[in-house]
């Protein structure tokens, strides 16, 4: 339980900046996202029943806002999700630490081997990232980019194909960020747990 702990409280960290207990009633009663995530988190503890209440919420919220990550989905300390809208990830991705999600992201596959997604990463609204590309760290993708291929380490990436346009500011939207418990970079090899 203690690390689902630890991922709950750096999810936290991500929208408010710090993680105290007053924060986390807040951030559950008001914001959507972090309320998402919460479940999500909690439906990787060890504890029988916490973990089927925690299934049951998680599926109602997915319902209710149409996101889709499944709780098996490797997804690394400090999740942010921009807004509670229109989400779907692959069960096969592989999110790294820092993380920005935003609304009406699609990460999938077809073939069961979806991106591989390094640290301090930010998503734009409608992006696509299509089958086993892998976005390095401290990238950007840009609204409503289609990621096909491989992003390196700092780019940012937009447009349809995704093109590299920038290698300015790497991770610049990427605000309050948990310090990292994993290496700094994620290859094919590496998977966040």
């Amino acid at each position: 339980m203690s690390r689902v702990i630890e991922y709950i409280r750096s999810d936290l960290h991500r929208y408010e900046g710090g993680s105290s207990a007053s924060a986390l009633l807040r951030h559950l009663a008001l914001n959507w996202c972090f309320r998402y995530s919460f479940w999500l988190r909690l439906c990787g503890a060890e504890s029988g029943l916490v973990r089927l209440i925690a299934k049951v919420m998680h599926r109602h919220l997915s319902i209710k806002y149409g996101i889709h990550i499944p709780s098996s989905t490797r997804i690394g300390y400090g999740l942010y999700i921009g807004h509670a809208v229109g989400l779907v990830v692959n069960h096969t991705a592989r999110i790294g630490n820092n993380c920005n999600l935003s609304q009406f992201t699609t990460i999938g596959s077809n073939h069961e081997h979806a991106a591989v997604i390094g640290d301090n990463v930010y998503i734009g609204p409608g992006a696509c990232i299509v089958e086993d590309v892998v976005i390095g760290s401290n990238a950007t993708i840009g609204a409503g980019s289609v990621v096909i291929s491989d992003v390196e380490e700092g780019a940012t990436a937009a447009g349809n194909p995704a093109r590299v346009v920038s290698m300015n500011a790497p991770g610049r939207y990427v605000a309050n960020r948990w310090p990292a418990l994993m290496p700094k970079s994620v290859n094919p090899q590496h998977v966040p747990i």
